[in-house]
């Protein structure tokens, strides 16, 4: 059989597939199984982020595949000890732990919320406020963390302990945080997901203010946003917030699956021994390709990546079909006129790979895509537009 007819044979039928199967790939291109080539404007969603087989990466991946591969978190090991003291370093948080997805990050915030909330309280602040049209993993608890009722849907009775408000709207915030039961607020700065719709500055550091009013953990989840993709190497260092938690996970390793949950000073102390674990997070490995996209994350690299945003805006500005642009760096919307969907089809039979969000066209190309493709790609794209 095929690669296709496997699949659809063998493996759950969870995902709406792109008609494309792919074989192999360098940078931001990729070649499908019949030769075909694509242009890559999704980066496995904001997860290559120095595109595919980047050679530094294989490099340092592969360097430690032969020193030491895995062994349990009963051990020290130092990939993963020093990607904390990094990760630590570059954004004022003070201990870290590593998990294999966004969902596992977001899953550890949410037991520091309510942990801290139970030794503080007496168990009496059990709530935790996400905003609406978010959208926090796909484990039980975070699609109770999640606000939007489409993923609500067949899989209840869900966890208790979750109140959603509107994003930018202060007075459903005030709402949900003055019946004093809250331990932590979790939001995005920019929801992916839920269409690439940033949160107002102003809004976000009035979160924070709202957080230490009420002695509420203030928690960011930077799984997307992170790693680069929105022009800081974390996008909270662009609201003037000094957050308590922020999770994050794609990008971080390069390909590699790793989460991370990063706590500040305020909570650095409320996991123990026994209070959380994995089997697998932090593992050498993925340590050891996390370190290696981190050490490349810097000033130049994060120019790069806010010249490319503002290229791919005066690209797109004006085009018939566009109806705006939103978004941050290398993590862009694309309002349409016709069905998204239909738009990311044709592209691809056009050979460029591009994502959809709700309504919306999603762009989240390699960190460091060559203009030359990038202009290649975003052609193809305002054909279909």
């Amino acid at each position: 059989m095929s690669t296709k007819q496997l699949d659809q044979t063998y493996i759950a039928g969870t995902y709406g597939r792109f008609d494309a199967a792919l074989s192999r790939a360098s940078g931001a291109t990729y070649w499908d199984e019949d030769g075909k080539e694509y242009i890559d404007l999704g980066s496995g969603i904001a997860v290559t982020c120095f595109g595919a087989c980047d050679p530094e990466w294989i490099a340092a991946v592969t360097a430690q595949m032969t020193t030491l591969g895995h062994t349990s978190n009963l051990y020290f090991t130092s990939p993963q000890a020093k990607l904390a003291e990094e990760l630590c370093r570059r954004t004022g948080m003070k201990k870290v732990f590593f998990g294999n997805s966004g969902a596992e990050a977001n899953e550890c915030a949410l037991k520091v919320a309510r942990k801290y909330g139970n030794d503080r309280y007496d168990g009496k602040r059990p709530v935790i406020v996400t905003l609406k049209n978010s959208f926090h993993g796909r484990t039980i608890a975070t699609l109770a963390a999640t606000g939007q009722d489409v993923f609500h849907k067949n899989f209840g009775p869900f966890p208790e302990g979750f109140r959603y408000v509107a994003a930018n709207d202060k007075a459903e915030l005030d709402a949900a945080l003055a019946t004093d039961d809250v331990c932590g607020v979790l939001v995005e700065l920019v929801q992916g997901e839920g269409g690439v719709n940033c949160l107002d500055k102003d809004y976000v550091q009035y979160v924070e203010q709202k957080c230490r009013e009420h002695d509420a953990l203030f928690m960011i989840d930077e799984v997307q946003t992170g790693n680069g993709r929105t022009g800081t190497l974390y996008a909270f260092q662009q609201f003037g917030i000094t957050p308590d938690v922020v999770t994050t996970a794609k990008g971080l390793a390069g390909g590699l699956p790793m989460g991370a949950c990063m706590i500040g000073a305020k909570a650095e102390h409320v996991l123990g021994k026994g209070d959380h674990g994995s089997t697998f997070g932090g593992n050498p490995i993925c340590a050891a390709g996390a370190l290696n996209v981190l050490s490349r994350i810097d000033d130049e690299l994060l120019r790069g990546v806010r010249e490319r945003e503002s290229f791919i805006r005066r690209e797109l500005e004006g085009v018939p079909g566009c109806k705006g642009v939103s978004g941050m760096g290398l993590m862009l919307g694309i309002a349409v006129d016709k069905p998204a969907g239909e738009i990311a089809a044709a592209c691809l039979k056009d050979g460029l790979m591009v994502l959809t969000a709700h309504e919306k066209l999603r762009l989240l190309p390699p960190l460091n895509i060559d203009f030359e493709t990038l202009k290649k790609g975003l052609d193809i794209l305002k054909k279909h537009l």
